[in-house]
């Protein structure tokens, strides 16, 4: 699969993403993508996120990749069973957050606790930092393998963002690439 032949739906967390975060230039470079927007971005609430999540799956002409940072890998994950069946083809997850026991994660993210834990039906990468303040990787590797997820050790990354150093994140893109030319259009 190549990106002109999905839709791409990237998700960001909590408070969105800024300019400079990779999820936004990414939205600007790739030309089959577009943010799935939030109402509140600083004060969600489960029931909306998953639901403009899943209102933008069921409005995709074309099968659907999602790409997701931080809260919005939570929301993507609890939004699942509101997908219209087959209509998502694949799932680049980043950075996800520990809602339910990591003392760090903002307390406006902790409303999506606990963490779904039912497998995903499509292929997916969880791509986890071993120095990301909000999840420990042992954490992260578990709710990969709950998921059905690939877990992709990021090494010390931090939390994949731009106060960690990934502005555009060229590595990101490379990673999503090799995902996509394995699945099936």
């Amino acid at each position: 699969m190549k990106t002109a032949d999905c839709d791409i739906l990237i998700v960001p967390g909590l408070g969105g993403s800024e300019e400079d975060h990779w999820q936004a230039r990414w939205a600007g470079r790739l030309a089959t993508a577009r943010v799935v927007e939030q109402d509140q971005w600083h004060a969600p609430t489960p029931e909306a996120w998953c639901g403009r999540i899943a209102e933008a799956v069921a409005a995709a002409t074309r099968p659907v990749i999602l790409i997701a940072h931080s809260l919005g890998v939570v929301a993507c994950v609890e939004a699942v069973p509101l997908f219209p069946a087959g209509v998502v083809r694949g799932a680049l997850l980043v950075s996800v957050p520990d809602v339910e026991e990591n003392p760090d994660v903002p307390a406006a993210a902790r409303v999506f606790a606990p963490m779904p834990r039912d497998p995903l039906p499509f292929p997916s990468l969880l791509v986890a930092s071993r120095t990301d303040p909000y999840c420990r990787y042992d954490r992260a590797d578990d709710f990969a393998h709950a998921w059905g997820s690939l877990t992709v050790d990021a090494g010390e990354s931090g939390h994949i963002n731009v106060a960690s150093g990934h502005g555009p994140w060229p590595e990101g893109l490379m990673r999503l690439a090799g995902f996509l030319k394995g699945l099936s259009v």
